[in-house]
């Protein structure tokens, strides 16, 4: 496992591509403020590819978007840490985790939980359906079986945002019993991206706005591993031509297809501001076909 050198400057921060497909606009202006924040605050900046999905992510992507980074000049320090071995860490905190009694196993899937809320994106888990922790003391290893983090009935979890300002959101009403690591024996992103970024000492995330919710439920993974949360810096989003959030299936906004067009770094960022949430878009400075994803 790669060592990752902690710095002495009062800011770290990071680049998290995930490589499930291409870049696109959205993450160029992440990455971008990420970036600036860094450099701009005289501190470290990381680039750490969230690998662990050994079905979706593929070396390819991986490659284009070191490649999409640089061409973007957006430069980091230390070498690229990969998720995929960086495994032994992530089991060390399940297993803290558990002997605290934060998690317990859950054999009920994706769809049972979908089925009672079809319509809601991300239906809230019935507190009806949760173990008791100690049902899992025998259990050894992750393997075989979802982890769930019991959440504390109807306590406030507040933080706020470098960027917008205070936020505030209510177990069992905004978010319920979460996934710390799925039955495929991989890791969940919660869990993962936590202890990352306090063995690498993170100290701002910069991220996408459709990760607010992520960040209370990550507030609460750091107060059970008796860690520091760092500050949070959420970008708006960017969204498509029908006000849809930008996703890797989105044909003609990846960096790689702007590029080919003869996009220049200072126009996909442009564009990418065009776009924003709430924002009208304007005409780019290069050919940009949007099609619906």
């Amino acid at each position: 496992m790669p060592c990752v050198q902690k710095s002495s400057s009062t800011y770290i921060g990071r680049m998290a591509p995930t490589p499930t497909g291409c870049l696109h606009l959205g993450h160029a202006r992440t990455f971008s403020e990420a970036h600036n924040r860094a450099r701009q605050a005289g501190g470290r900046l990381f680039l750490r590819i969230e690998d662990l999905d050994p079905l979706r992510c593929k070396e390819e992507f991986t490659r284009a978007a070191i490649d999409d980074l640089r061409w973007m000049g957006l430069d980091w320090d230390g070498d690229v840490v990969l998720q995929s071995r960086r495994r032994q860490l992530y089991l060390g905190a399940w297993r803290r985790l558990k002997e605290a009694g934060h998690i317990y196993p859950c054999q009920r899937s994706r769809r049972e939980i979908s089925s009672l809320a079809p319509h809601e994106e991300e239906p809230i888990f019935p507190v009806e359906w949760r173990f008791d922790p100690s049902e899992g003391n025998a259990l050894t290893e992750p393997a075989g079986v979802n982890w769930r983090f019991r959440v504390p009935d109807h306590v406030a979890i507040s933080f706020t945002d470098q960027n917008f300002g205070p936020i505030e959101k209510t177990a069992l009403r905004d978010f319920g019993d979460f996934l710390i690591w799925n039955r495929d024996d991989v890791p969940a992103y919660e869990l993962a991206v936590v202890v990352d970024d306090i063995d690498m000492g993170i100290t701002e995330v910069v991220r996408g706005a459709d990760l607010l919710l992520s960040t209370v439920r990550q507030i609460l993974l750091y107060r059970a591993l008796h860690a520091v949360p760092p500050h949070w810096f959420h970008c708006p989003l960017v969204c498509d031509d029908f006000g849809r959030r930008l996703a890797k299936r989105t044909g003609g906004l990846s960096l790689q297809e702007l590029r080919a067009l003869g996009a220049s770094p200072a126009g996909v960022l442009s564009q990418a501001s065009s776009y924003m949430e709430g924002n009208a878009p304007t005409p780019p400075d290069f050919p940009c076909a949007i099609v619906p994803s």
